[in-house]
């Protein structure tokens, strides 16, 4: 089998296997983005609500290459939140909770990616005032995931 073969074969598994499982998942989930690499096949699956889901497919070797979405999704003006580093799943600090007075830098959580830690770090000092994502739940980047009033 030539590389083209195996690179068809690639795309032709990704078209017929993983596109519909993860546009199910980024539906279910309301996802923006998702994307995933199964061997040499690197598949991202963007959604918006007006538009329907595009997909983008790698299969060339060596597609550990960095990517980075970048969504211009800002957080109402009354908001002062702290949002996703990255795509993928996000993990509380222990004991992180409303109430809880924390400083610049304090570690809130992580966002895991691949395997890797993200820290999400308390960008300045304030009171935590609620936890808007769930503890496992997969987010995106810009996502927030803790409000926080300002503080001393």
């Amino acid at each position: 089998m030539s590389d083209r073969d195996e690179q068809l074969e690639l795309v032709r598994h990704a078209a017929e296997t993983l596109l519909p499982q993860l546009t199910e998942r980024l539906v279910r989930l309301q996802l923006g983005e998702l994307e995933v690499q199964e061997g040499e096949l690197r598949l991202r699956v963007v959604g918006a609500a007006a538009i329907a889901p595009t997909v983008g497919v790698s299969a060339r070797s060596g597609a550990n290459e960095a990517s980075a979405a970048e969504t211009n999704q800002a957080p109402a003006a009354t908001r002062q939140g702290v949002t996703s580093p990255a795509v993928g799943f996000f993990v509380y600090a222990d004991a992180l909770g409303p109430g809880l007075d924390v400083q610049k830098g304090d570690e809130l959580g992580h966002v895991e990616v691949l395997g890797i830690r993200h820290d999400v770090r308390a960008p300045r000092s304030g009171t935590v005032t609620n936890l808007v994502s769930e503890a496992g739940e997969p987010v995106e980047y810009g996502q927030l995931l803790i409000e926080m009033e300002p503080g001393g």
